[in-house]
């Protein structure tokens, strides 16, 4: 009966762990920015297209209102068009297998909140 007791407890004081550990391992929507995002958009910016980046002005000039515009966006960016070097607008694509549909909302509702 005492060893029942000590392997219930165990399981418990296991269970909670991994809901811990859990929530932990879940990234916000800054750090999942800084690791997929910064290196294109520094600080909101954007080192390929100075007309195109994550302000609260050039995101509306471009129609990107919203977090769902902002998931469009991630999810089928416009082509390279290369008779505009200076205008470089190939973003890379990163589907489903590379951010998730949650993931990558996290980080549009982190760019409409952080870059105004």
């Amino acid at each position: 009966m005492k060893t029942a007791r000590l392997f219930l407890v165990v399981l418990v004081l296991l269970g909670f762990a991994v809901a811990l550990f859990a929530e932990e391992a879940e990234q916000t929507g800054e750090a999942l920015f800084k690791q997929n995002c910064s290196s294109c958009h520094p600080d909101g910016g954007n080192i390929f297209n100075k007309s195109k980046t994550l302000s609260r002005n050039d995101r509306e000039t471009n129609g990107i209102n919203t977090a769902d515009d902002i998931v469009k966006k991630r999810r089928n960016p416009e082509a390279l068009d290369l008779s505009h070097p200076n205008q470089w607008c190939g973003m890379k694509v990163f589907d489903e297998t590379k951010l998730s549909d949650r993931d990558l909302r996290k980080i549009a509702e982190y760019i409409l909140k952080t870059f105004n």
